[in-house]
């Protein structure tokens, strides 16, 4: 057998000291473990078989800070991005106004472009590399046009994008306005609020557009914005969902805003439900605005199971429908 030509040797095991492994802390127990689900058994009965380990567990504790924040009477607020909105989910989301899971609205300017063709023809989401091949992308007359005349109308009247949109839609009655947030939150009084980049979306090509007015009403929607944040204190809830820049920003300058002005903003929840998760909500959203006291969630996932996941679980545990809570 040769010799090592290495002067260190491999480090002596002979000292190394052990302990009773029941005497080990462990972040992990059976307690903990999921059930399988078994056929023609209910919702609640899925829900409570899930593990109570990581995302699924996060996703429950989640669950109940919004009804804890509901039965409080403190915000639940949702900023959602344009990807939300093409996933079909207004429906759920409808049914969770209803509930009195959301009390406000944060959209980015794609989610409002797409949220108000869905209302007028029941159908959004172009195939941009063919129609950017001619030119044509983002073109739609009537999605230019109708979206900046309502805002300089709205803007006329002090109101803000959300609002001046679901103002717009609820005189016109579109055919399919029982799938649009805009109209369904303005129908109920619930504040939708829009954050807009000019030149980031498709409406500003259109000659229609009015920089000064798309500017004012997207600036007074921020500072309704920041008064609905305010709410958040002592168990509010605010939900990042499908946003990676725009939302984010805006919120984490809502939270300096409010505090800047002597208002306490602390102990709440937040949450960045996202296929993938972005530094920008993870700083801005999770992590940032409750460092001195509040909680952040960050759960990964597709937003077409994930948010009626999380609508599945409020419903089931919410008081009245007499499920005890995972």
């Amino acid at each position: 057998m040769s010799r090592s030509r290495y002067r260190a040797q491999p480090f002596s095991l002979n000292g190394t000291r052990t302990y009773p492994l029941h005497e080990r802390p462990s972040k992990v127990s059976i307690e903990s473990f999921a059930r399988p689900h078994r056929r023609g058994g209910s919702v609640a009965d899925f829900l409570n078989g899930l593990p109570r380990i990581l995302g699924a567990r996060n996703l429950g504790e989640l669950a109940l800070a919004i009804t804890k924040a509901r039965a409080d009477g403190k915000p639940v607020l949702w900023g959602l991005g344009a990807h939300v909105i093409k996933t079909g989910l207004a429906p759920i989301l409808v049914d969770l106004m209803d509930r009195g899971f959301i009390t406000g609205i944060a959209l980015n300017g794609a989610g409002m472009i797409h949220d108000f063709e869905i209302a007028l023809v029941g159908f959004t989401s172009e195939d941009v590399e063919s129609r950017l091949e001619q030119g044509d992308f983002g073109m739609a007359e009537e999605t230019g046009l109708w979206i900046n005349t309502a805002i300089s109308e709205g803007t006329a009247a002090g109101l803000g994008i959300g609002e001046s949109l679901g103002r717009y839609l609820a005189q016109a009655r579109p055919p399919y306005g029982d799938r649009s947030l805009l109209l369904q939150s303005y129908m109920r009084s619930i504040p939708v609020t829009v954050h807009v980049t000019i030149g980031a979306d498709i409406i500003h090509n259109h000659p229609a557009c009015s920089a000064g007015d798309t500017g004012e009403a997207s600036h007074r929607d921020y500072r309704l914005f920041a008064s609905l944040v305010a709410g958040l204190h002592r168990g509010g809830v605010y939900l990042n969902c499908g946003s990676a820049v725009t939302l984010p920003e805006v919120f984490l300058k809502c939270v300096t805003l409010v505090r800047n002005s002597g208002q306490a903003l602390r102990n709440f929840t937040t949450a960045n439900l996202d296929f993938i998760q972005h530094y920008r909500p993870g700083e801005n959203v999770i992590k940032r605005p409750v460092k001195t006291g509040g909680r952040g969630i960050a759960i990964t996932g597709h937003h077409e199971i994930l948010i009626p996941l999380l609508a599945a679980w409020l419903v089931e545990i919410s008081p009245e429908s007499g499920n005890a809570a995972h």
